[in-house]
């Protein structure tokens, strides 16, 4: 029961005309029960995981209630990371450690054929999140139907946000209901999610599967297309579902965090993964790993190593069903750590000939190149992350790299294709839109509009993804990190 599925299109509005009807004091009961039916639609084995991610959360909110001060409270909370962590790893990479043990010895391969299902990991970290914010003090625990829906809620179950206890609960004790200014927001953002994802996404996806399947033939002009159109595939496909989750949640009258601003405008890639891209992952490998490794409060040196430690377990975290499991996602993390740390270093540089060359810094000449130099450096990396492996996603970059010095006379001569030019016009289309909306956001911007025009980009919207949608049931990529 995807996002993108004629049975997802029937049953939100089961859910939510049930919901209306509903006593207040039962919705949240009602939506807890909705999102169980949502997740086990993907198999009912995954709600085995979720039950027992739940009883972790419960037992350990009754140990910490009962546990004094000091060792004994730092035991159940210990236990219980060690539990959900240990849990999400041994799912995910089990099978590869043991077959790569049984690549460097004389070990017999053995495979548990566990696997991590759809939104595991999403949970889990949110999960992990609500025992430690309870343990520090920092959010009050509430009964095992809050802490259900908290988890299970369908619209973010899936890809995320990671969304926090501490926002989010008291939403669901102050009561839900419909409000129809946050209905009518809702439902724009689920027809830019979902133009996002089967417009946009989809259409780009054929080009970056066809040339990364044979990237050792593929023309390099092919392969540099194909990493540009992967660069917004990925972007699509991942925050298209974070907008369709938002506008979902907002129909119910609740309120998710924000997980993109505009990535590709960034000017540096510390911004990018901070402040624009899954805000709400970054946030959580802040708070949860970076901090309490000391952060920026120790030595130059153990603040870089802190640095690398985040990004090398944020590539770790993104091996999955999606791309396979292997190496490739530690390279591609490393290879982030290493831009934002020498980013760090350089910092007193940068501001230095701020102060020296005020209007060049302040001049939209440096910004434009400030975003042409991060996307690409995210642009390398992406190569990692697609690829299904260290060695693919270097021949990729071999084979592009080679062909650069000539790439002007290979650009007039390569033979385009209908796939190409319709990919590169939705990509035009859609950073024109992202540079409007970096300062005031199109939908804030329409609000203000006659309603017939107004009007005319909404049927406009709907009749994009009547023509230009590709509706197959491929699911959302992030689904399997």
């Amino acid at each position: 029961m995807g996002f993108t599925s004629l049975t997802f299109f029937l049953f939100v509005p089961a859910v939510l005309a049930v919901f209306a009807a509903l006593p207040a004091r039962w919705r949240v009961g009602w939506l807890g029960l909705a999102s169980l039916v949502f997740y086990g639609s993907f198999g009912w084995v995954n709600l085995a995981y979720l039950a027992a991610v739940f009883a972790v959360v419960q037992i350990t909110v009754l140990g910490l209630a009962r546990a004094r001060e000091g060792q004994p409270r730092r035991a159940v909370l210990t236990a219980a990371i060690v539990a959900l962590i240990g849990g999400l790893a041994f799912s995910k990479f089990g099978d590869f450690a043991l077959a790569e043990l049984a690549r460097l010895t004389a070990l017999p391969l053995v495979q548990t054929g566990i696997a991590s299902p759809a939104g595991f990991s999403f949970y889990v970290f949110m999960a992990t999140a609500y025992i430690i914010d309870i343990a520090r003090g920092d959010v009050t625990p509430r009964g095992p139907l809050n802490n259900l829906a908290f988890l299970a809620w369908f619209p973010k179950i899936l890809a995320g946000p990671i969304e926090r206890a501490g926002p989010f609960m008291p939403q669901l004790a102050a009561g839900l209901r419909l409000r129809p200014d946050l209905a009518v927001l809702g439902l724009q953002l689920i027809l830019w999610g979902l133009i996002k994802k089967v417009v946009i996404a989809e259409s780009l996806a054929p080009t970056v599967d066809g040339a990364f399947e044979i990237a050792a033939y593929a023309p390099p002009m092919e392969l540099l297309i194909s990493l540009y159109f992967f660069a917004f595939q990925l972007y699509c496909d991942f925050s298209g579902y974070t907008d369709i989750a938002i506008g979902l949640s907002l129909l119910f009258g609740l309120t998710l965090s924000e997980n993109f601003r505009r990535p590709y405008l960034s000017r540096s890639v510390s911004g990018f993964w901070a402040d624009r891209w899954h805000i709400s992952l970054g946030h959580w490998f802040r708070d949860y790993l970076y901090l309490p490794l000391g952060g920026s409060r120790v030595g130059a040196l153990r603040r870089h190593a802190n640095l690398l430690a985040v990004f090398a377990a944020s590539g770790i975290w993104h091996a999955g069903l999606g791309y396979g499991v292997g190496w490739a996602f530690l390279v591609w993390g490393l290879m982030n750590g290493v831009y934002v740390s020498l980013g760090v270093m350089l910092r007193p540089v940068w501001r230095a000939l701020g102060a020296r060359f005020p209007r060049i810094a302040a001049s939209r000449v440096l910004a434009v190149v400030q975003v042409l130099v991060t996307f690409h450096l995210i642009l390398v990396s992406w190569a990692f992350f697609r690829a299904g492996s260290v060695e693919q996603a270097m021949l990729v970059l071999r084979r592009i790299g080679g062909a650069l010095d000539e790439i002007a006379a290979i650009a007039r001569s390569f033979p385009y294709t209908g796939m190409h030019m319709l990919g590169a016009g939705l990509i035009v289309a859609l950073i024109a839109g992202e540079i409007l909306s970096e300062r005031r956001p199109i939908i804030d911007r329409l609000r203000n509009w006659p309603t017939a025009p107004r009007w005319a980009v909404w049927y406009a919207g709907l009749a994009a993804l009547v023509i230009l949608g590709r509706w197959q049931e491929t699911g959302f990529i992030y689904m399997a990190f």
